[in-house]
């Protein structure tokens, strides 16, 4: 009589409890944000409407501020904002922007696209050029190899994106006036991968390039150091001792485990170019998330802010939890409780 493995069934039941431990302790997680982020929106000085009705210099009435005051219930009681601001998460509704009047979720909707887009091909780039050269140089310590490695990732790193942003740029118009006697620059207009894959491609490359190369550069050289410790560990040598190719004990024994540290980066990393990517998304003239937070900033329109402050917060915690699960699939050791 066939029946199931009683320890894969236990660590399974492990898995599972872990999963909805783990998402449960997401919401206190989610609601201390809250509650800091609406505490200090409140505490920054700046009035939206005084910005609004005086933009243009000229004298505005107190009553007329007052007013605007009134009906974006800015002079509700704290608590009662409060009370409205947890009702909307727990309603989906973000609220309107206090600066253009819109639906929030509807303004970010509109630049969460792009910033996600952006964020994704920059971490592949990143993964494909950090996890290479990274175990390349480990294989090859103190070789000619290494040393060109090191000082690529050490570039990276000394490297503001922002300003490689700006050389792609002028490399990609000399280069197009040279060949083809008209310069070419990237599309400023944005438009969805599912419309014209190339067009879009053709808009987000430049600046996941610019991206993915700044913060290839840190897991790179994690990668390295990691790796380096994993192969002096002792089931390495034995396993150069049982004769097993090197090219298997490095892909099968070695990079796995040395892969922890390095996945932590990439989703810490990931979830901080969600909304990070302010000064590059000036330098290729992008409307993404990190445009926004500048102009809500700007306006004082502390809603808008707030709202995308926790839309990373949630990303961050997201990402931490997904992170933790491929510990275990990297590091079959690891077992959750």
């Amino acid at each position: 009589m066939a029946g199931g493995d009683p320890t894969k069934t236990h660590e399974d039941g492990k898995m599972y409890n872990y999963i909805i431990k783990r998402l449960i302790l997401m919401i206190p997680t989610l609601f201390g944000a809250a509650v800091l982020v609406f505490v200090l929106m409140r505490l920054v000085p700046g009035d939206v409407c005084e910005i609004r009705m005086a933009g243009d210099g000229a004298f505005v009435d107190p009553e007329a501020i007052e007013i605007c005051r009134e009906n974006l219930g800015l002079n509700d009681p704290v608590f009662v904002q409060f009370g409205q601001v947890m009702w909307g998460y727990l309603t989906f509704d973000l609220g309107t922007s206090m600066w253009t009047g819109r639906d929030i979720t509807h303004e970010i909707g509109l630049r969460f696209q792009l910033s996600l887009e952006i964020a994704i091909l920059a971490t592949l780039v990143a993964i494909l050029i950090a996890i290479p050269l990274g175990t390349i140089s480990a294989i090859k310590q103190d070789t000619w190899i290494d040393y060109v490695v090191r000082t690529f990732s050490i570039a990276g790193i000394a490297m503001p994106s922002f300003w490689l942003g700006i050389m792609i740029i002028l490399g990609l118009l000399i280069t197009t006036q040279a060949w083809f006697g008209e310069p070419w620059m990237p599309p400023i207009v944005y438009v969805s991968p599912f419309e014209d894959p190339l067009g879009n491609l053709a808009q987000v490359i430049w600046p996941a390039v610019a991206t993915g190369y700044r913060y290839s550069a840190v897991a790179t050289r994690m990668t390295r150091s990691t790796l380096l410790e994993v192969l002096r560990e002792d089931y390495v040598r034995t396993a150069r001792a049982k004769g097993l190719l090197e090219k298997i004990i490095i892909n099968r024994h070695a990079l796995k485990n040395a892969m922890l540290p390095v996945v932590t980066i990439f989703g810490i990393e990931f979830a901080f170019l969600i909304g990070g990517l302010v000064v590059t998304e000036q330098v290729f003239n992008l409307n993404g998330l990190g445009k926004l937070f500048v102009e809500s900033v700007e306006t004082s329109d502390f809603t808008m802010v707030q709202q995308l402050v926790m839309l990373v917060v949630a990303i961050f915690v997201f990402m931490n939890f997904l992170v933790d699960l491929l510990y275990a699939w990297l590091d079959p050791r690891i077992h959750y409780s």
